[in-house]
């Protein structure tokens, strides 16, 4: 069936409610918004659903919820996991709640058992409790940091990452065999409880993930002696983090935790921010005024679902609130990390780093100097979950830490997915120290500038809507990959890497060979001097992404390369 047919489909089908035929019907007119609504399926991706909230085959709501999950019961029951359960949490978004009850009737009619927390949780204690509940799967509901009309729905496995080559795609293909929606099966919440099949998550799991997260304090006493003299501001953003971000730092000792009451409590219409998303220092607005009237030290941002990270510092030379980006929170943890544990005698021999290929390069020298693995995987932390899955299967290395750029990271190994809340504790503690030895954040990212060399990372998008903004996005990637460029403004294209393809092609001398890493849409340039750029469609958004990064022997020099650098990679999309 074409998009208007299927349109007039659910307008007659008995299957779908009347609210949802109401909100079809006062699009009756308008020719596009159907198309748009109903040209496709909406896409089960390599980690779940992610979009428009709103009735049609290519909007988040209860049937599309409803066939995903009926996918993945068909798929557990293929894989005999059914016995094992599945463990579900949600975020503050609009019809979060109500996605995450769908999901949990859908697989208690197909016989699997649904442990579902009572209230939103972040993302990371969902990754969390599936695996102290034994679960087999795991399912939240959230849009992360996208804007208010979106909401999501990531699938995670046993391990406790989100799915990765081959599960997602055997999945995805579970999924996608739905092809009537009859074939989706439900049950009432009562005869869910009566068949056993439906369990409310109870407290003990909040205390046992708090629990698991003091055992990763490095120096109590460091906490004890300065915590109570630390500033901080906190916003969750309307988001899950507010109860266990204060949880947390609360139980440490961190007795100046200022929050910021307009953007204290769940609301999924996000009132105060256009774009609920702590990389956007429009989200910083609120927090930076609360912090000038408090004199705070840091000021600190989750998003929605508390796995991402925002991070300003108050510079006492200038008297002004300075910005970090992911990578160089990133650098302050892990730098903190490996010092600490060295000088404790604590650091594994076998230590480990796992970051992402378009996250920023100034940790392979940290790693470097300190003796440990750094380890590069595909851009997204369930690669980086996978890894530690891997070191318990083969001993090779032992995790001690990994983030992306995209102002996410995981502290401790006891969930598989980025944690800010974990972040949080983390940075807090990093923060406690350098108090103690006279300094500032502002400082001590200053060291490692001067000690690793002043690296500086771009992330620039094009959006690019609907079905022409598809095309479009897989016409520049195909331009490109067809015409590799020799040189990128001025700088020399030294390696070239195209992920789909699986080549690695030495532009010097022009010797191929393979990735290494899982086939997926991104092409990576190596540049001379250092400089690097990637390029590869949003996932999760209709934009095409630009990563850049450079090193500079100063910070003016690098902000000029950078500048120069990012102009001329853009122009690569005309």
């Amino acid at each position: 069936m074409n998009a208007k047919e299927t349109y007039e489909f659910w307008l007659s089908n008995s299957y779908f409610d009347e609210e949802t035929k109401q909100e079809l019907k006062s699009i009756s007119e308008d020719e596009a918004e159907i198309e748009e609504r109903f040209y496709r399926d909406l896409e089960f991706g390599t980690g779940g659903l992610r979009g428009i909230i709103g009735a049609g085959t290519n909007r988040m709501n209860i049937y599309t919820v409803r066939k995903a999950t009926q996918g993945l019961a068909n798929y557990m029951i293929k894989e005999k996991k059914e016995k094992q359960g599945a463990a579900i949490a949600f975020d503050s978004r609009n019809m979060s709640p109500e996605f995450a009850q769908e999901a949990a009737l859908c697989l208690a009619a197909n016989g699997i058992k649904a442990y579902i927390f009572p209230s939103l949780r972040p993302t990371p204690m969902l990754s969390f409790a599936l695996r102290e509940l034994g679960c087999a799967a795991g399912i939240v509901v959230t849009a992360s940091h996208n804007p208010p009309e979106y909401n999501g729905y990531k699938v995670y496995w046993e391990d406790g990452a989100q799915i990765t080559c081959p599960r997602d795609k055997e999945i995805i293909a579970e999924v996608n065999a739905i092809t009537d929606y009859a074939q989706v099966r439900s049950i009432s919440q009562e005869e869910a409880e009566a068949a056993g099949l439906y369990q409310v998550i109870g407290p003990e799991i909040d205390d046992r993930y708090m629990e698991e997260l003091k055992k990763l304090v490095i120096r109590p006493e460091i906490i004890k002696k300065e915590a109570s003299d630390l500033k901080i501001v906190y916003t969750p953003l309307h988001g899950t983090g507010n109860l266990p971000v204060r949880r947390i730092l609360k139980e440490l000792g961190f007795e100046q935790v200022y929050v910021v009451k307009e953007q204290e409590l769940p609301d999924g219409g996000f009132p105060t921010v256009s774009y609920p998303n702590p990389e956007d220092k429009n989200a910083f607005r609120l927090a930076l005024q609360l912090a000038e009237e408090v004199d705070a030290d840091i000021v600190l941002a989750t998003d929605p679902d508390a796995d991402r990270l925002g991070v300003y510092a108050k510079d006492k030379k200038t008297g002004t609130y300075t910005s970090f980006t992911g990578n160089m929170s990133g650098m302050l943890i892990l730098e903190y990390i490996l010092s600490q544990k060295k000088m404790l005698g604590t650091l594994p021999a076998n230590g480990a780093v796992v970051t992402t290929v378009v996250s920023g390069k100034m940790a392979k020298s940290i790693a470097a100097d300190y003796d440990v693995d750094l380890i590069e995987t595909l851009t997204g932390f369930k690669y980086i979950g996978e890894q530690i899955k891997f070191f318990e299967q083969d001993h090779q290395h032992t995790y001690v830490f990994g983030y992306e750029e995209s102002y996410g990271c995981l502290v401790g190994t006891h969930a598989r997915d980025k944690d800010a809340v974990a972040a949080v504790m983390a940075l807090c503690e990093v923060a406690a120290w350098c108090k103690s030895q006279g300094k500032t954040l502002c400082d001590q990212m200053k060291e490692l500038f001067e000690t690793y060399g002043y690296y500086r990372e771009s992330l620039s998008t094009v959006t690019l809507k609907g079905q022409d903004g598809a095309r479009r996005i897989a016409q520049i990637m195909e331009q490109i990959r067809s015409q590799v460029p020799e040189t990128i403004g001025k700088v020399k294209v030294t390696q070239f890497r195209d992920y789909q393809e699986d080549i690695c092609l030495d532009c010097i001398t022009k010797e191929r060979s393979v990735t290494g890493l899982p086939r997926s849409n991104v092409l990576y340039f190596e540049l001379e001097g250092g400089a690097w750029c990637c390029i590869r469609p949003s996932g999760t958004e209709p934009k095409i992404k630009f990563y850049i990064g450079v090193r500079g022997e100063d910070d003016k020099e690098a902000e000029a390369i950078l500048e120069l650098l990012a102009s001329a990679v853009e122009k690569l999309a005309e």
